[in-house]
């Protein structure tokens, strides 16, 4: 049996604001054709097929579009639901959708109830454990005094074991959506700590043919048999050098057989640009960033007035800006730098900083609207003379 294993689609994401449909059922396709240039049998989908609990129309007209032709290139689809998805609305309907070849396993209740499909070698029993969260599914599970995620896991585990003892010799595959020890997170994924420890250890899965893990967003290898195949876009810009993929399985009659890799096209690259504005707008070696999503650190000496405007005039991807005073030092601490500062210099220095010096006028007024937030009439008069001094000087 030939499987092809992805996750963390996140369907209705957007990045930094900017609608990703059209990127999410690009990458949906290429996974349908890679479907059919593979002669895949089974997709294994662990979690997080939506970005939101309750996904909009458009999201989940993209997400049947994507089964749909990922059915119609030849694959039967068993999938989760991760820590982003409402089990309830993705599983509703599961006993027709398993009719047309569509496997969803939403509840702690069907975590040992498998799929099972055949090839030329007998049965696969895929088991899919969708995320469980221990608050919510440790009296489900038997577990009480459970708290932490392995603990839950741990039970959940159990159960698929008896139900593997009871069938015999059956190859198995486990779908699962955690946080595993050994896993590196990339920082666009939400955290699944509630309560208690989100992460579980490796060896929770032992003797399971091959584990297909969701939740983290790049391609990682935690054992021959235990592998996360990360999202097939890139969801925040720690992630801009990683190479989207997904993993080929096959299984022959002694369980599992080989596992390649494939990657996937960038659909739209990531670029961090660092300069002033003029120098992002001028520099010819900004060229290739020109069709990427940007994220730019301005270095001008004051802030560029509506600046995101004024880039996307060049990168009309460009999704955010910040801005970094070339004289600024961002290891200073704040209270370091007014340590024994007078209340006037620190607000002088503010108003320099935001909009340029105050001239002497605007200080007398400073002068006198501190002093009367703490009561110093005295130190009012002596400010308003001594600056009335040196205008008439």
């Amino acid at each position: 049996m030939r499987m092809l294993h992805t996750s963390d689609w996140h369907i209705g994401r957007t990045f930094h604001g900017v609608d990703l449909l059209s990127d999410q059922e690009h990458a949906l396709t290429v996974i349908a054709e890679l479907v059919a240039a593979e002669s895949i049998d089974v997709v294994v989908l662990p979690g997080d097929v939506y970005d939101r609990s309750i996904p909009s129309s458009d999201a989940i007209a993209v997400c049947n579009r994507g089964f749909e032709a990922i059915r119609a290139a030849g694959a039967q689809i068993v999938a989760t639901s991760g820590n982003h998805d409402s089990p309830a609305r993705l599983g509703a309907g599961a006993s027709f959708a398993a009719a047309g070849g569509l496997h969803l396993r939403t509840t702690v209740a069907q975590a040992d109830r498998p799929v099972v499909l055949s090839d030329a070698h007998g049965e696969v029993a895929f088991y899919g454990i969708p995320y469980l969260e221990p608050e919510i599914t440790r009296a489900e599970l038997g577990v009480p005094q459970a708290r932490s995620h392995a603990d839950i896991l741990d039970a959940a585990m159990s159960r698929i074991r008896a139900d593997i003892a009871r069938r015999g010799d059956t190859r198995t595959v486990v779908l699962a959506h955690a946080f595993v020890v050994g896993g590196e997170a990339t920082g666009s994924e939400r955290s699944i700590s509630v309560g208690g420890v989100e992460t579980v250890p490796l060896s929770a899965f032992e003797g399971i043919d091959y584990v297909a893990l969701g939740h983290l967003h790049s391609p990682q290898t935690l054992s021959a048999s235990v592998r996360y195949s990360g999202s097939p876009l890139p969801y925040s810009f720690a992630e801009s050098s990683h190479r989207k993929a997904v993993w080929i399985i096959d299984l022959d009659a002694s369980g599992l057989h080989s596992v390649e890799r494939r990657d996937l096209p960038l659909v739209r690259g990531l670029s961090r640009l660092t300069g002033t504005l003029d120098e992002l707008l001028g520099d010819p070696a900004h060229a290739g960033a020109q069709e990427h999503y940007v994220s730019a650190v301005l270095t001008d000496t004051a802030r560029p007035v509506d600046a995101l405007r004024t880039l996307r005039g060049r990168f009309p991807h460009a999704v955010h800006v910040e801005w970094s005073r070339p004289d600024g030092n961002p290891e200073l601490r704040y209270r370091e730098r007014v340590h024994g500062r007078r209340d006037t210099e620190v607000a002088q220095s503010f108003l320099t900083d935001v909009r340029g010096v105050p001239s002497d006028g605007e200080m007398v007024w400073l002068e006198r609207a501190l002093a009367a937030a703490v009561a110093e009439p005295d130190r009012v008069d002596a400010a308003v003379t001594a600056v009335t001094g040196e205008l008439s000087a």
